[in-house]
């Protein structure tokens, strides 16, 4: 990748004291000496550690151009990547990509991640862990939620007439300019903020690409609903194709 391209890794977290350290060490360093680029941790108003690791992460690696803004108050999923996407289209970045400081996506597939955009090939970049779905199992997946995962996909494919292996990934890359011009302010702040995101890509004729990354699930603590988080995704789901025939209105999807 070329320097005429400014790139911005968000790496967002929450109570992640137990994996952070390691997930910003995974990070490619060859890759990121070709590139202009800045790191910036996220940190939720986490209750543990996080935000000191992070600090001290970044005191200790002054070679590397990352920094780490911690919220007063949690902003929750969603929130705290609007904060971030609004810094990336403040600052002028052309692409960013979303990392989970939790280590559950891996970031060495960041390169792969960021190339289709930087190939002007794709809009956005989904890492889908469902592309060869037993893979998912293997990498433990629980299985109510390989079963829920591939359920959802699968009812929001048919709502959208979209084809995705997967919704539900937190692995993602975004052209910048793209972003700027979606109403994303207007999304949750909960986790349904990805799905929100992905249907207005797809409503306005954004150019969307998987690529299969591997699935690892440890001790990572998920905080998600699951019964919360299913409703959620169908009902912005089936808003959104209501709003798209004219019978509702609905600001995260109307587009200008």
């Amino acid at each position: 990748m070329g320097t005429t391209v400014r790139l911005l890794i968000l790496v967002v977290a929450y109570n992640a004291e137990d994996h952070l350290k390691e997930t910003l060490d995974r990070i490619p360093r060859g890759w990121l000496r070709n590139l202009d680029y800045h790191i910036l941790i996220l940190d939720d108003a986490s209750e543990d550690e996080t935000s000191s690791i992070a600090d001290n992460y970044v005191e200790s690696h002054q070679d590397l151009y990352i920094t780490v803004s911690s919220h007063r108050e949690n902003q929750g999923y969603g929130g705290n990547q609007k904060f971030g996407y609004r810094y990336a289209i403040d600052s002028g970045f052309d692409i960013v990509v979303l990392l989970h400081g939790d280590g559950q996506y891996a970031p060495e597939y960041l390169p792969k991640m960021v190339a289709p955009i930087h190939s002007k090939i794709a809009d956005v970049v989904l890492g889908s862990r469902m592309i060869v779905r037993s893979e998912a199992l293997k990498g433990g997946m629980p299985m109510y939620k390989w079963i829920g995962n591939q359920a959802l996909t699968t009812l929001q494919n048919i709502l959208l007439g979209s084809n995705l292996a997967e919704f539900h990934t937190g692995y993602r890359a975004y052209s910048v300019p793209v972003l700027s011009s979606l109403p994303i302010d207007a999304n949750s702040d909960y986790f349904d903020f990805d799905t929100e995101i992905l249907i207005q890509m797809i409503q306005t004729d954004r150019r969307l690409v998987e690529i299969p990354i591997p699935t690892f699930y440890g001790d990572e603590i998920s905080y998600v609903n699951g019964i919360k988080y299913a409703w959620l995704i169908l009902l912005s789901t089936l808003k959104s194709t209501i709003v798209s025939r004219g019978w509702m209105k609905d600001p995260r999807f109307t587009y200008s």
